[in-house]
């Protein structure tokens, strides 16, 4: 797997958003699977804790470190296998995260997406999330994991030169 800078800009009704779009040959409960299990997270980011059924669980991304804090995560929307809606609490902000699943003709489209503004770095998120996406398709497909170091700070510049996309335009 070739690693290269593949976010982009997108307005949503809540504000701007960076987002990564990934294509499967899977369909897309297997997929919605690897996103929601906490068993199947663990092999590409992380696992969590708790029932999501009550709107919350605990998170924790054990790709970076096995003791890595806990966060916490509020469901905003959950409609299986489809899409969920995330404000993770990274302290001293929360992440708001959007996965939205879509299939046809076999494949299943993910659009990931992290809202962002002007306080953030997406010369860091950026890089972050092709990593951790990368890491997803590597782990289905019983690949060696991607090194961190093939995407950051080689996309850094990529994601500082992005530019909004212009929201008269249709």
């Amino acid at each position: 797997m070739s690693a290269k800078p593949t976010g982009h800009y997108e307005l949503k009704p809540d504000g701007r958003y960076l987002q990564f779009d990934r294509l499967f040959r899977a369909p897309i409960e297997d997929v919605w699977y690897s996103l929601t299990n906490p068993t199947a997270l663990r092999s590409w980011i992380g696992t969590y804790t708790g029932s999501p059924s009550t709107g919350g669980v605990r998170f924790r991304m054990t790709a970076e470190s096995e003791d890595a804090p806990w966060q916490n995560v509020s469901i905003l929307l959950c409609e299986a296998p489809h899409r969920f809606h995330l404000d993770v609490d990274t302290q001293p902000e929360a992440w708001r995260l959007h996965c939205h699943l879509r299939e046809a003709g076999g494949m299943t489209t993910l659009s990931f997406a992290q809202r962002v503004d002007d306080k953030l770095d997406v010369g860091e998120i950026g890089p972050g999330w092709d990593y951790y996406l990368d890491r997803m398709i590597a782990a289905r497909q019983g690949l060696a994991m991607p090194e961190w170091g093939d995407y950051f700070p080689a996309f850094a510049a990529h994601y500082r030169d992005l530019r909004v996309p212009d929201a008269a335009r249709p």
